[in-house]
């Protein structure tokens, strides 16, 4: 049952890379192969947001902590008796295959998500099939993790002389309407001389 799921898995994601034996028994690693097409590359200082290589993840499974549930919303008679809705939770401050930067910046995007005990929880039930939603849920702990991993690019010269000249203008400008409403109010005024 666990190899089917295992399979299952490399079969469902086409741009994930499965090592490892089941996510129910002794295993390994899983990896997710994040394209930039996703969106969601990790940036360590060297490569940047141009870079074109891909990034992996390494989910290691055996920290995870997997539940299957009954699902809601339509499906009949069948959505009563297996359980496909798939929860997935790992405690974040533990996880040292993440980095203690990301760990924090993990708790603080994902408030909604972190219980009392710490467990970031994921849940999926897109589909009536526990290996989809399994891998659904394990794609969105990669997403989670490589959002986490981003680190903001480096400003250019030509960046930091755009914005100088932009808050030049804007200084300007608010001097500007300040003697404009200054003059306003000084042909209100009357004297009483």
């Amino acid at each position: 049952m666990a190899a089917c799921i295992i399979r299952r898995l490399c079969s469902l994601c086409g741009s994930g890379v499965v090592n490892g034996r089941p996510p129910l028994g002794n295993l390994g690693c899983i990896s997710f192969k994040l394209t930039s097409s996703t969106l969601s590359k990790l940036y360590y200082g060297t490569g940047g947001p141009d870079s074109s290589e891909d990034s992996h993840v390494h989910i290691p499974v055996e920290r995870l902590t997997v539940s299957y549930s009954k699902s809601s919303g339509p499906g009949g008679q069948h959505v009563n008796k297996v359980s496909t809705k798939a929860e997935v939770r790992f405690h974040v401050q533990t996880a040292d295959w993440i980095p203690k930067d990301v760990r924090q910046k993990i708790i603080e995007k994902n408030k909604n998500r972190v219980n009392k005990a710490g467990e970031l929880l994921v849940t999926s039930e897109v589909s009536r099939s526990q290996q989809r939603n399994l891998s659904d849920c394990l794609q969105k702990i990669s997403t989670i993790v490589a959002e986490a991993s981003e680190r903001p690019r480096e400003p250019s010269d030509e960046d930091v002389a755009l914005r100088a000249a932009r808050i030049r203008k804007r200084n300007k400008e608010q001097l500007r309407q300040k003697k404009i409403l200054s003059s306003v109010k000084n042909s209100r005024r009357v004297d009483f001389d």
